[in-house]
């Protein structure tokens, strides 16, 4: 029987070949490499594994973080990136040391794990890094906004308080942040520096002596202190004080010296608000003289101006007395000098208006004096201009000259009323005066008919008592105007008489549809 040739034995398989070397027994000195070696964001633990792939990510995440990190900003990272990074980092770390626990390393353990605690620095160091970067950051974002604030304040100096007060708002605002919010950065720390040119230029019309102009935007630098913290204005905080009052007290003498209204109101603030001020003591001084001016003005071209000045200055400064504490009383004295000299001068007033020709207020003028200066030296001749005045308002020839208080005179007129009514006879011209004769019992209004009939002569009944009056006059014009009184008892009538020596006149008062006088 043949020979089987040499071989295998039939029925016997050869075992396939390893895809890999075997695992390694478990070591957690590995493990804890590959781990640490994970967690420096490189992926050196996987690296010493050999894988690829999960290397791969772990380069891509450190890369996209750099990305999203740099350059450093005032705001740091953001919150998601930095948690989703550290996740992906303690996976790695867990991952890596489950494989390192039976996968051999291309590295002796203890070599690899020293390694990692090495490299542990890159992402601490990193992270320090970034951190005074980000600081760095935020120091020049802060300086930033300081720079903002500082082209308001530059840009609102350029025009007037008034349109520039919300950019005065808005710097302010950013001043008070960066000292109350942010008090250790550098842009904090310049801050007092830029409270003084802030100052300079809110109150830069005080600089320029618009003191009217620097009332407003100094009164908004005392408001300052209230919001800001004091250890970064200094002697910023009284700053204001001084200069206000000034102003207050500079912008309502010129106020007051030009007959305006606004002083009041400024000179009350100054004595409320700085009683003790210099400026304030100047405010007593300033009246006295303004009123003493007006007094000279009562003597002058325009004396009714002057009076009506002195009475505006009595009620002002009475109403400023009242809450002007410690000048109170020097007030109220200024006030009363004012009202005296006011009335005073209504005599002047009314002379200077009788001269123009304006009748009827030169008689208000006069009868305000009598009535208003109870022991005036020139009452009596007030008296007498009232009257003349009155006169001339129905013949303006009798205001050509003004009255005088002469009286009586070599000349007997005597004056009837033949009319129902009381009748007030007002003459003047060498002698003014004046008197009241009782209505007439019996009289009555004639017609306008019987007026016009030839020969027509009131008060010429013999059998009637007319109400009669006899005055003495001296030779020349006099003027007469007949007032009747009470209701319907018609318009005055006037009659001028030149009286002459050797002759008897009568002046007799009637009523028709319209007053008429003969004499």
């Amino acid at each position: 029987m043949p020979e089987a040739p040499y071989g295998p034995h039939q029925g016997f398989t050869v075992p396939p070949m390893p895809s890999g070397p075997p695992p390694a027994p478990p070591n957690a000195l590995r493990a804890a490499a590959v781990a640490v070696l994970n967690l420096s964001g490189l992926g050196l633990g996987y690296a010493l594994l050999r894988r690829r792939g999960p290397l791969a990510l772990c380069l891509a995440a450190t890369v996209v973080l750099l990305v999203v990190a740099l350059p450093a900003d005032a705001d740091g990272l953001p919150t998601g990136v930095l948690v989703g990074y550290l996740v992906v980092l303690l996976l790695a770390a867990a991952h890596g040391a489950r494989l390192g626990l039976r996968t051999p390393l291309s590295l002796q353990a203890p070599l690899a794990l020293l390694l990692g605690l090495v490299l542990l620095a890159v992402p601490a160091g990193g992270a320090l890094w970034y951190d005074g970067a980000r600081a760095e950051a935020e120091q020049r974002a802060l300086l930033g906004r300081l720079e903002k604030a500082d082209d308001l304040v530059a840009v609102a100096g350029q025009h007037t308080f008034a349109a520039s007060r919300a950019d005065y708002r808005s710097a302010l605002a950013a001043y008070r942040d960066l000292a109350v919010d942010h008090p250790g950065s550098r842009a904090a720390d310049r801050v007092p520096a830029r409270m003084r040119a802030y100052y300079a230029s809110v109150g830069a019309a005080y600089g320029r002596g618009e003191y009217c102009g620097a009332v407003e935007p100094l009164r908004f630098l005392r408001t300052v202190p209230r919001t800001m913290p004091a250890d970064r204005l200094g002697t910023l905080t009284h700053w204001p004080d001084d200069r206000l009052a000034t102003s207050l007290y500079e912008c309502g003498k010129a106020d007051l010296g030009d007959g305006g209204e606004a002083w009041t109101d400024r000179f009350r603030e100054l004595l409320a608000d700085f009683p003790g001020s210099p400026a304030a003591a100047k405010v007593v001084p300033a009246v006295d003289a303004t009123v003493r001016s007006a007094q000279q003005g009562v003597g002058g071209k325009a004396p009714c101006t002057a009076v009506d000045r002195l009475h505006t200055l009595e009620t002002r400064l009475t109403d400023l007395a009242a809450s002007a504490g410690n000048a109170a009383t020097d007030l109220t004295a200024a006030a009363a000098r004012a009202g005296k000299g006011g009335d005073a001068g209504v005599y002047e007033c009314g002379v200077d208006q009788y001269k123009d020709g304006d009748f009827a207020a030169a008689r208000k003028s006069m009868q305000s004096y009598v009535s208003d200066t109870k022991n005036g030296g020139k009452r009596d001749r007030a008296r007498k201009i009232a009257i003349a005045a009155e006169v001339a308002q129905t013949l303006p020839a009798a205001g050509k000259k003004l009255p005088t208080t002469a009286s009586g005179g070599s000349i007997s007129v005597t004056v009837k009323n033949d009319s129902p009514h009381d009748i007030t006879v007002l003459y003047t011209g060498p002698v003014t005066g004046s008197f009241t004769l009782k209505a007439c019992g019996g009289c009555t209004a004639y017609s306008l008919t019987e007026t016009l009939r030839p020969g027509f002569k009131p008060c010429s009944d013999s059998g009637r008592n007319y109400p009669q009056r006899t005055i003495q006059l001296p030779t020349g014009t006099t003027y007469f105007v007949h007032q009747p009184q009470g209701t319907g008892a018609g318009a005055p009538a006037s009659d001028t008489a030149k009286i002459r020596p050797g002759y008897v006149y009568t002046e007799c008062a009637y009523t028709t549809r319209t007053f008429g006088s003969g004499i």
